[in-house]
């Protein structure tokens, strides 16, 4: 279903799914050799071309990764290297400290007088229950969570069970070296704007996103491999086929977290490719799939895109 593997696509659309960041090792300027592919996978990176010189480099990212993932492909370190400022969907430090979680807490939590046993069905609070007993926890909080919150809660907890970490993601590795490098740094959206994506939702949708979760967690390690895979050797096709395979019946859901964002994006970024800007652009991988991706909605725009693999004139 495509709700869960939505859950899962998060991790290639959404920051805010990891909204803990923490330092991350930066490395030292690498030589020339650093930019050629080495045969682990050329990356999911494209170059836009524009008029005036500009160029952006759509950088696919995972906003959650294990140690084990890195190091990164060629084509992330020459993005970094040839590019004079970042773009992130989340503005430099919005994705941590207390604000951040006080205001999830403060829409994700049902007021007194209301649980999430008595809005979900009996069956769903049993799986919760169950959930809850696999992973030692004390199921009398989660009966506060919205499903949209707990959803995630979900989800993220099985993400780190298989070593996955928001302090290990491609954004927060590169927005921490830009800090400490001095390169500017800018979001597309904020902090507000992704977590009111959740609490927009219905009830019904909640409930859907909760019940299909908890009814696909156990092919969580299988789907995470297969999206690796596919995001390391930039196989778009293959992430869009795995990821929204059934789309279709979710349209306003799809319209919500991803082509309405990317839609949304086009203007700003298109503006600093005709300033001449030169540009790492630092999204989920979601962002750049499908016929309403960043990719096409460039080139229909009439720039020019290629794989990092097919570019040499840096």
């Amino acid at each position: 279903m495509i709700i869960p593997r939505f859950l899962l696509a998060l991790a290639l659309c959404l920051s805010l799914v990891a909204c803990k960041r923490e330092a991350t090792k930066a490395v030292a300027n690498p030589d020339a050799a650093a930019f050629v592919a080495d045969g682990g996978g050329d990356g999911s990176v494209w170059v836009v071309d524009g008029p005036n010189g500009g160029r952006l480099f759509l950088c696919g990212t995972i906003h959650i990764l294990r140690e084990k993932d890195y190091p990164l492909a060629p084509a992330y370190e020459a993005a970094y290297m040839y590019s004079n400022k970042l773009v992130l969907e989340l503005p430099p430090g919005a994705a941590s400290g207390s604000e951040l979680t006080s205001r999830m807490s403060q829409l994700g939590l049902y007021p007194a007088g209301t649980s999430l046993e008595a809005n979900v069905s009996k069956e769903t609070w049993e799986s919760v229950k169950k959930w809850a007993a696999k992973h030692d926890l004390n199921p009398t909080p989660l009966n506060r969570l919205r499903p949209w919150f707990l959803a995630l809660m979900i989800t993220s907890t099985e993400y780190a069970a298989l070593g996955a970490k928001p302090d290990q993601g491609v954004d927060s590795f590169f927005e921490e070296r830009a800090k400490k490098d001095g390169k500017p740094a800018e979001g597309l959206e904020t902090v507000e704007f992704q977590i009111q994506l959740f609490a927009s939702l219905s009830e019904k949708q909640q409930r859907e996103l909760l019940e299909q979760t908890l009814g696909e967690i156990s092919s969580v390690k299988e789907e995470f491999e297969k999206m690796i895979k596919a995001w390391k050797y930039g196989q778009l096709d293959d992430l869009q086929e795995m990821l929204f395979r059934e789309a279709e019946k979710y349209p306003d859901l799809m319209n919500l977290f991803l082509t309405g964002r990317n839609l949304a994006w086009i203007d700003r970024l298109e503006q600093m490719l005709k300033r001449g800007e030169k540009v790492m652009v630092l999204v989920g991988t979601g962002h750049l799939t499908s016929d309403t991706g960043l990719i096409e909605l460039m080139r229909k725009r009439g720039h020019r895109v290629r794989h990092y693999r097919e570019v040499t004139d840096f």
